[in-house]
């Protein structure tokens, strides 16, 4: 099945993401998924990084990619928006949630995730659950898991 409309699919947004190949693979997981991209900066890498390039391929399309100079920018853009916080920290699996057709799903930046402030303004924190002496998941594979259950969820895939 392929989709074309992003119009009402969820979004991916990543918060100052810091792995060029990590944001890579998401960027080739959200193509492949038929997801938006958003990416709040700073970014700890440069588009143009060659780790970066090596793993993108040829699945970049800055039409699909939105970039955020900041996270006030970001939650301002977002404000009439649900926004699904992806977190180690919470209670609440993504298993046992009702995704919708066009949440904005955001994942913390690999090394520290997000600051407590965003975690405290955003009602909605999931996590995947593991098994309990595991400490996360890559973030690569956490928005695959993730993205597919919501696409699942709401028939988009």
């Amino acid at each position: 099945m392929t989709q074309n409309s992003t119009i009402l699919r969820p979004k991916i947004a990543l918060y100052e993401p810091d792995i060029p190949q990590n944001t890579a693979a998401i960027i080739r997981t959200c193509a492949c998924l038929g997801a938006k991209l958003e990416i709040i900066e700073p970014c700890g890498f440069h588009l143009s990084d060659k780790r970066f390039k090596r793993v993108v391929m040829d699945y970049m399309d800055l039409d699909k990619i939105k970039i955020h100079q900041s996270a006030d920018k970001f939650f301002e853009a977002k404000k009439n928006h649900r926004i699904i916080l992806m977190t180690t920290k919470a209670s609440i699996s993504y298993l046992k949630f009702k995704f919708e057709k066009n949440d904005t799903i955001l994942f913390g930046r690999e090394s520290a995730g997000v600051p407590e402030r965003i975690h405290q303004s955003i009602n909605d924190r999931l996590q995947i659950p593991m098994y309990e002496n595991a400490r996360s998941l890559n973030i690569a594979t956490s928005v695959a898991i993730v993205l597919a259950e919501s696409l699942r969820q709401t028939e988009l895939l």
